[in-house]
């Protein structure tokens, strides 16, 4: 739902940011029902409802928003069960971006509508993760341990948002020495390495 401000005589005007309690009572149905759209996207319920779990513990206050604190934030909620929906079950994530993408075009979309790109960094403490790497990191004006991403936004007159992502995995990933943490990380046999600007254009 478009803010009332974004009309077509006041084509730039950012909403104000003036939330009270009543205008997110309905917030938990509202949430309920998007996620519903993203159903035939996993393959059973109990990962539809790690799936809520997920958006809800990233919607709430917490300082670390990491796997444990989130699922112990939400009433019921699996440590183990939320691990496990994000490291080992499917996600048929082709048929989610799709779902999304509608979405984006119902309620933003317009002719003079732009994509843009640009490159964000994380930084990271260990070595597990994919992609991590000692690397430029813009979020720190540096090089840090951390891990890249080249994100893809949508703009246009009714608003913007985050439309797609690509992990951006550092040369050294695909050589030799990285051939074990490459099978650890699930990385698929088939990837081989790519530029920020290739990952743009395969977006």
């Amino acid at each position: 739902m478009l803010p009332a401000c974004r009309t077509a005589g006041d084509e730039f005007a950012i909403p104000p940011f003036a939330l009270t309690p009543r205008d997110v009572a309905g917030f938990t149905d509202a949430l309920q029902e998007f996620q519903g759209l993203f159903h035939d996207c996993f393959p059973r319920s109990e990962p539809r409802a790690h799936f809520f779990d997920y958006m809800v513990g990233h919607l709430s206050p917490l300082a670390r928003k990491s796997i444990e604190p989130m699922a112990l934030r939400v009433p019921g909620g699996s440590v183990r069960g939320l691990q496990r929906f994000l490291s080992e079950v499917p996600w048929d994530e082709e048929h989610m971006r799709w779902i999304y993408h509608q979405l984006v075009s119902d309620e933003l979309g317009t002719p003079d509508g732009v994509l843009m790109f640009d490159e964000t960094g994380f930084v990271k403490k260990g070595t597990d993760s994919v992609g991590v790497g000692r690397q430029y990191c813009g979020t720190l004006g540096k090089v840090e341990n951390g891990q890249v991403g080249v994100c893809a936004g949508y703009a246009s007159c009714t608003g913007y948002v985050l439309v797609d992502k690509r992990l951006c995995l550092p040369e050294a990933w695909f050589t030799d020495a990285y051939a074990v943490r490459r099978t650890k990380c699930q990385v698929p046999p088939e990837l081989t390495w790519q530029s920020k600007p290739q990952l743009a254009a395969a977006m």
